[in-house]
């Protein structure tokens, strides 16, 4: 930008018994752990009610008095402190019998009912005894559904959101090309992603995402340990784009029945919030399907523990059951990072719009707001910021990873309020003017590139996370100052010419993670470690723009050329994988099916080769996940420095 699961239940086989063996259900040989413990419930019920006999029940030999402890519930309180007098009232001649006579009828329904009781509790005992195994099972099972949907409701899966008008939606599918050969090209990317998916269906189902190669299911330490289904929510808007509504239907129902945010899992913030909220919000907007807003909601709640610090800026990791979040152990002595908490503006934005809770668009502004106090080296934004001492870590400036979408979610902040939040425009063309001050120049051999600032030196190297930049300057080109549009559309053009060389210049046609700047080489990776290609879409997402603003042909031609090289040297049997070295002609494979490919990478190139009305830029706003999110023209928020948009 595991701890393994148990068998469920019903998918564990029961031995059968040897000849002659005693089929009675409860032999101990057969017996789960889940029986055992329903047969000691019922045995200690038992006992129990069999003590309670013992001791309650009437003594005839005997008649002895009882003392159950009810006195100080069933008759008045005496108060020593006024001789003959009961609290409360005046004394009553004979009220010493009656109450005498109360208490034993009061001891005798008592009596009667533990009686009634220990018969009940026999007979449901013996009942038990009479099941067979299955039947047993059958209970245990209807147990925990019940506990699984108490839970749910805890969770708020059935609390009712408020309803709100959709805001106006343009272009949610078709955007047919008109030319054969470019529908050609479409229609060849369509069928990429559904071998991705299909791969995934078949060999990773609800695993956060597929390993291609081993042809089994994957994960990292972003998602935790749990089975989340990344891919799934990543793909969805992709697949209805794209008219895969069967899939799509195959997602959503995978959504509706199994994604559960009640797991003991430390999660990334910034991740789960592009991933998981994003493609959630954009599967609602794009489908209608209330099931989405739902679980985004559901899940925002679950984050909203990470902004508990004493700056309010969130924690990197939050615990999804515990809510006690942490940062990186890397990152700049306990720094938050600001890619992190500056990429939650939209979608907090929007699940602010959704649900008339303001607690989210309060946290992000709140973020905004301290940032706007903040002294600034150079006018540059570090890429750290402690969350306990609100000071900034060691001086490191990034467009690329660390750095690069809080700068995109400050432009597209004002995008999506309809250009109405000014204050994120003013801060957004602040912070380009600082970056193009510092850290743009252009190398001997004439390609422009963006470097990193690191205490007051700038490192000559690029990597391919910036190059979503040349897409983000023909973005905001249009509402820059001074009338420097054209400026930034060109400046633009010359990032994506820079990216194109990266790529263009390996054995592979595709780009590798890193690229430099100096000794004589221009666009290269120098390190081993630097050659990787994890199906990334940062080149291809500024081809898209691109083409949208100029309609310059190249971009389409640059965007066949990578989409040829991902189909020719990342396809393989069970899906798409990374390359370890694009700079070799034998490629050795990564055997991972990042969850972006499917939500990024496979969208940009199915829109680069459609028409502009297929999701229009003047109506929706894409997430750093490329998940689009409708322009808000409602009057119902406000952002600071704006009026209401409308």
């Amino acid at each position: 930008m595991t701890t393994p699961a148990l068998l469920p239940l019903s998918g564990r086989r029961i031995p059968t018994l040897a000849p002659g063996a005693s089929s009675f259900p409860y032999h101990r040989a057969t017996l789960r752990l889940s029986e055992k413990f329903i047969l000691l419930l019922i045995l200690s019920a038992f006992i129990t009610l069999c003590f309670g006999a013992f001791f309650f029940l009437p003594d005839n030999s005997k008649h002895k008095r009882f003392d159950l402890g009810l006195e100080h519930m069933l008759i008045p309180h005496i108060d020593s402190s006024k001789e003959g007098r009961l609290s409360g009232g005046p004394v009553i001649h004979g009220q010493g019998l009656h109450d005498e006579h109360r208490h034993r009828e009061e001891e005798e329904s008592l009596r009667s009912k533990i009686r009634a009781d220990h018969e009940r509790v026999l007979e449901e005992a013996k009942e038990k005894l009479r099941k067979s195994r299955e039947q047993l099972r059958a209970e245990i099972q209807t147990e925990k559904n019940k506990v699984a949907e108490q839970l749910k409701v805890k969770d708020g899966a059935g609390k009712p959101l408020p309803p709100v008008p959709m805001p106006k939606l343009v272009g949610i599918n078709d955007g047919d090309p008109g030319d054969p050969e470019v529908k050609e090209k479409r229609d060849k990317i369509r069928e990429m992603m559904k071998h991705a998916w299909d791969s995934y269906r078949q060999y990773g189902w609800g695993h956060n995402e597929l390993k291609p190669l081993s042809k089994k299911g994957h994960s990292t330490n972003i998602f935790g340990n749990s089975q989340m289904g990344a891919t799934i929510v990543d793909a969805l808007d992709t697949l209805y784009i794209m008219g895969l509504h069967s899939e799509f239907k195959e997602g959503q129902e995978w959504i509706q029945q199994n994604l559960n945010f009640s797991v003991n899992a430390e999660v990334s913030v910034f991740e789960v919030n592009i991933r998981f909220i994003g493609g959630l919000l954009a599967a609602y907007y794009l489908s209608g399907q209330e099931v989405f807003k739902v679980k985004a909601v559901q899940l925002a709640e679950k984050l909203l523990p990470a902004f508990n610090t004493p700056t309010g800026i969130p924690w990197a990791m939050v615990n999804l059951k515990s809510g006690v979040g942490r940062n990186w152990g890397w990152a700049s002595a306990g720094s938050s990072i600001l890619a992190e908490f500056g990429t939650l503006h939209m979608e907090f934005v929007h699940l602010s719009y959704l649900t008339g809770n303001p607690a989210y668009f309060q946290k992000v502004i709140h973020i905004r707001k301290l940032l706007a106090k903040m002294d600034r080296p150079n006018g540059l934004y570090p890429n750290y910021l402690n969350p306990r001492t609100g000071r900034w870590g060691q001086h490191h400036t990034s467009v690329g990873g660390l750095g690069d979408s809080f700068y995109e979610y400050l432009l597209k902040a004002w995008l999506m309020s309809d250009k109405t939040d000014t204050e994120a425009r003013r801060t957004y063309d602040d912070a380009i003017e600082a970056i193009e001050r510092h850290l743009i120049r252009k190398s001997n051999g004439g390609l422009t590139f963006i470097g990193e600032w690191k205490n007051g030196h700038l490192e000559r190297k690029m990597g391919h996370l910036t190059c979503f930049a040349g897409g983000m300057f023909a973005l905001g080109a249009d509402g820059s100052p001074n009338d420097k549009a054209g400026h930034y559309l060109q400046l633009g053009a010359e990032i994506a010419h820079t990216c194109h060389e990266s790529y263009d210049r390996t054995v592979l046609k595709l780009g590798p993670e890193a690229f430099k700047f100096d000794s004589g080489l221009e666009a290269v990776a120098v390190r081993q470690n630097e050659k990787y290609y994890i199906l990334r879409p940062e080149v291809i997402e500024t081809y898209w723009y691109m083409w949208r603003f100029t309609h310059d042909p190249k971009y389409r031609q640059w965007g066949w050329e990578a989409a040829q090289a991902i189909d020719k040297h990342c396809r393989v049997s069970g899906g798409f994988s990374g390359i370890k070295d694009v700079y070799s002609s034998t490629p050795t494979y990564d055997d991972v099916q990042q969850s972006f490919f499917l939500a990024e990478t496979l969208k940009y190139l199915y829109l680069l080769f459609s028409s502009d009305d297929l999701l229009p830029l003047d109506n929706w706003v894409f997430n750093t996940e490329a998940h689009p999110l409708p322009v808000l023209r409602l009057g119902n928020i406000t952002l600071p420095g704006s009026s209401a948009v409308q």
